[in-house]
């Protein structure tokens, strides 16, 4: 089996729900929990690169991270760049 091998940056937000920590990322959509902030990251971590790795055995790496709004410039792909985080004030 061929290894798969990227490098890039990804936006990555961890917020604090109760007592778990939650690290997301929109350039993926993707999310996991953990007990603490080090463990929310490292199981992120282990997140993505399942998440490649499936992609990539299904042959729909370029789908998907079209799909995701990653650009591919030069053979390497790049995320969508978030421009800002911020809590905004919502009456309903």
């Amino acid at each position: 089996m061929k290894k798969l091998q990227l490098q890039f940056n990804l936006p990555v937000s961890v917020l604090k729900e109760g007592r778990k920590f939650v690290a997301y990322s929109p350039a993926l959509d993707l999310s996991t929990s953990g007990s603490t902030y080090e463990e929310a990251r490292r199981r992120f971590e282990e997140a993505v690169r399942i998440f490649f790795q499936e992609i990539y055995e299904r042959g729909t790496s370029e789908e998907v991270l079209k799909e995701l709004g990653w650009k591919k410039a030069q053979k390497k792909w790049k995320p969508p760049v978030v421009i800002s985080q911020e809590s905004q004030e919502i009456k309903v």
